[in-house]
């Protein structure tokens, strides 16, 4: 059990969120879940430890690698340079970066790369693993990559590679990658892609799962996309991985800065009080893109433009309800019916791929709540 208690703030109509956090956090390593109604964040608690030695504990600048759950950052991210008319969601990839065409992907569009239509869920020639420290390398590599399978008939999910598309998309259009689109928009969000070394600081220790994800049967887009050497950075020094930007697996966030920026979603594109996304960008944003079995995540899923739209009751019972989780633990929503959106960040990692139990429990006390 730990004896580090329980801090931060609830409203009173969200005491039975803090009683199910100390809960969920009793034996747990530490960790931080934050709720925002109409952008008004309401819940905002921490617990636990920082450290692997239990010294330190979870503080208000404490923050986590949150993994997949940083595709929601950049799903907003390339919704703002939508709006600003930088990028066009029905444009091929390929009018902004041509030498995406290569071998049969000239006709994909911005959505539905973002949506894993691209069939690009993974590297398919061997390379060395720490060139996804390199975007432009790994840039390049994929757009002169053949699709693992055929473009726009199926998805596949890009667990790194949507990342790198989605930061050459943004750079080649605004002259801007995403981890500084991220400091410049949000610069008083505690959220992350490619952090200086007194940020590296900041962030927790967080304990490996005991075991591997199910991933299902296999296929050669899972391997690809999972399962190679080379099929993540796995094995680099540590902190030149926290130093680098790959927007789809090493962001670091605290919970209360992904349950604001949800909020741009869940308010109707509001942030604090100021339009972000207009209507018609929002509804782009969030509408189904794809749906079905997925190739490579063992469930049937619907994509919207890099958002994942609630299936099985993942993120509550709302069915416009659009977030993402990651790898360990970590998920980010946003229910725009009930304007309401919602960031979890464990240290421990576990092993579900999205509805981890820590969050399901939390999740159901705040529509308990609302």
């Amino acid at each position: 059990m730990t004896d580090a208690p329980v801090s931060g703030t609830a409203r009173p109509a969200f005491a039975g969120v803090k009683d199910a956090f100390a809960e969920v956090f009793a034996d747990e390593q530490g960790g931080a879940f934050a709720v925002a109604v109409d952008g008004e964040v309401v819940v905002d608690l921490r617990a636990g430890w920082s450290d692997k030695p239990r010294e330190r504990p979870w503080a208000e600048e404490t923050i986590a690698g949150v993994y997949s759950t940083g595709k929601a950052a950049t799903a907003i991210l390339i919704a703002k340079a939508v709006e600003e008319g930088a990028l066009d969601y029905e444009a091929p990839v390929a009018n902004y970066w041509p030498e995406f065409a290569a071998h049969g992907k000239a006709a994909v569009t911005v959505a539905e790369a973002l949506s894993h239509q691209a069939g690009l869920s993974g590297v398919s020639e061997p390379m060395e693993a720490r060139e996804w420290l390199d975007h432009d390398a790994i840039a390049a590599r994929l757009a002169g990559q053949a699709p693992l399978f055929p473009p726009r008939e199926a998805h596949g999910y890009h667990p790194q590679t949507v990342g790198i598309i989605a930061n050459e998309l943004l750079r080649r259009t605004t002259d801007e990658s995403i981890g500084a689109a991220l400091r410049r928009r949000f610069p008083d969000l505690s959220l992350y892609c490619g952090m200086t070394p007194d940020e590296i600081a900041r962030a927790a220790y967080m304990p490996k799962p005991k075991r591997a994800p199910d991933l299902g049967p296999m296929n050669e887009v899972k391997k690809a996309a999972f399962l190679q050497p080379w099929s993540s950075p796995a094995g680099v020094d540590r902190q030149a991985w926290m130093a680098a930007e790959l927007p789809a697996a090493n962001m670091h966030a605290d919970a209360r800065s992904f349950a604001e920026l949800l909020s741009i979603i869940a308010a109707g594109g509001m942030f604090r009080g100021e339009r972000f996304l207009g209507e018609e960008t929002l509804s782009a944003l969030t509408k189904p893109r794809a749906s079905g079995p997925d190739l490579v995540l063992p469930f049937d899923l619907t994509w919207a433009a890099g958002l994942q739209v609630n299936s099985d009751g993942v993120y509550g019972p709302g069915e416009r309800t659009v977030g993402h989780s990651g790898f360990g633990g970590a998920c980010a929503f946003a229910d725009p019916d009930r304007r309401l959106a919602v960031g979890f960040v464990p240290a421990r990692m576990d092993a579900y791929l999205m509805g981890d139990p820590r969050s399901k429990r939390l999740i159901e006390a705040v529509c308990a709540a609302v």
